[in-house]
């Protein structure tokens, strides 16, 4: 069910846990990228480097140095604001407003995790063709007669005739009172009562 009250998709949002804030961390792919790798979009992490896609600094690539989960936002080297006393200071970005120029792979996970998002892709871009719908109908209709003919041996060995009834329990059923229906009084009834 999808969720459709702004107040409880800013709840969600903020109070995410770490692996699905994870997600919301997604950023897409450049076209070189994509074709390589077989995917649209991957969380950003430190060392990838990126570049802005929007605002004012549209056109920049810098190292991601900073992943801040907390606030949803990213760091990137050369991105800075000069305060008033001369220091620099980082200006956040959210994820979603970058593309990634150049992936890190140092992680074994991540190489994996690419892998199988390329897998998924291309069975999703590449359905399957005409002939191989009708070739899988074929080998459907050709098993089921088969599951139906066992299907009813099966029935067949589970039916067993029923045993007659042992003298105990024919005794005991003659034996249990029944009970007879409850008389309603009449009206001749109750008056005779109220006269009493």
């Amino acid at each position: 069910m999808q969720i459709t009250k702004p107040r409880t998709q800013r709840k969600k949002l903020f109070q995410a846990p770490a692996h699905i804030r994870h997600k919301h961390f997604s950023a897409p792919l450049s076209p070189d990228l994509k074709k390589k790798h077989a995917a649209n979009a991957v969380p950003v992490r430190m060392g990838d480097t990126v570049r802005i896609m929007r605002g004012d600094r549209r056109g920049f690539e810098g190292k991601i140095t900073r992943v801040d989960r907390k606030k949803y936002r990213i760091f990137v080297e050369g991105i800075t604001r000069e305060k008033v006393d001369g220091t620099a200071l980082p200006i956040p970005i959210h994820p979603s407003k970058v593309m990634i120029i150049n992936i890190n792979l140092d992680d074994k996970w991540r190489r994996e995790a690419l892998k199988r998002k390329g897998a998924l892709l291309e069975k999703e871009t590449h359905p399957p063709t005409a002939e191989a719908v009708v070739e899988e109908k074929r080998e459907e209709i050709e098993e089921k007669p088969k599951e139906k003919k066992v299907a009813k041996k099966l029935r067949r060995k589970k039916r067993k005739k029923k045993e007659p009834a042992k003298p105990a329990q024919e005794k005991a059923m003659k034996t249990r009172k029944t009970k007879k229906p409850r008389r309603r009084r009449t009206k001749k009834a109750k008056t005779e009562k109220g006269a009493e």
